[in-house]
Formats: C-alpha cells, sequence, structure tokens
C-alpha cells in the first residue's frame, strides 16, 4: 500500500506533539517495518527542513541538525516529485488550500493508495482516498 503523508503528521512524531504523535508513530513503525510503503513529497521535505530548523533554533548547528531530520526522513520515506504539470492541477481545486490542492494532485499522478492528514476537510475533492491518522490505523494498521 502506497501511503502519503501530510507534513502536519510528519511534524506531530518530529516535535513530539501529543496526543497527535501517537498515531503518527504507529504510522512511522508500519513504514519501518515495510507494512506499508510511506511517501513524502519534495515539497514536504523542503517543509520539514524549515520546522527543524525553527525547533533547533538558538542551538548550535542548526542547520546541520535540520538536515539529519531531512536525511532520516528520506532514509524512511520514499520521495515524490511535484511536477509543473501538479501545481497547475492544483489551481482547479477549490479546496481552500493550495498546498494542500498540490499535495492531491502529487498523490493522484503518482497513484497513491492513501493520504493520510489531520486536515482531511482539505482533501474533500480528492480522488485519492483520504484519512485521519487514527482512523488509517485501525483499518490498515490493526488486522
Amino acid at each position: 500500500m502506497k501511503v502519503l503523508l501530510d507534513t502536519n503528521i510528519v511534524v506531530d512524531v518530529l516535535q513530539d506533539r501529543e496526543p497527535m504523535n501517537l498515531y503518527g508513530r504507529m504510522i512511522f513503525l508500519a513504514v519501518a517495518k515495510k507494512k506499508i510503503n510511506g511517501y513524502l513529497t519534495a515539497k514536504e521535505i523542503a517543509d520539514i527542513h524549515f520546522f527543524a530548523r525553527k525547533q533547533f533554533k538558538g542551538q548550535e548547528n542548526v542547520d546541520a541538525k535540520a538536515r539529519q531530520v531531512v536525511a532520516k526522513m528520506m532514509t524512511l520515506f520514499d520521495i515524490i516529485d511535484t511536477t509543473g504539470k501538479d501545481c497547475r492541477q492544483a489551481m482547479g481545486f477549490s479546496n481552500g488550500d493550495y498546498e494542500d490542492a498540490v499535495m492531491m494532485a502529487s498523490a493522484e499522478r503518482c497513484q497513491m493508495d492513501a493520504i493520510v492528514t489531520r486536515n482531511t476537510k482539505h482533501f474533500s475533492l480528492c480522488n485519492t482516498p483520504v484519512y485521519e491518522p487514527d482512523e488509517f490505523v485501525s483499518q490498515f494498521l490493526n488486522e
């Protein structure tokens, strides 16, 4: 199963945001154990680097630490590209969040089986099935 995780799920885990991180951790573990194939978009990788820099602000070697986080994410998850076609297609989605629309277009092009996000309302027009983290875990990981 090819599963695209939204940035909010990744950041929940990386920043240990309780209680949201619980199901995200279960999904990360399922990816690590190869029970599912986890994906992030190339744009998300840049966003994760941005959030990691914010998290390490005031510490030494902020960029190096942020790059370590990104390197770990690229080891665990496969990265799908975001194309100009995805960006143009996303302009036609009236979902209220262009960034999520780009993710929807990328997921559809790459034939993802699911998207996991805490913000399902922005994905209501998506042709790819969209799940909240707890919903995804209960349907696909607790078998």
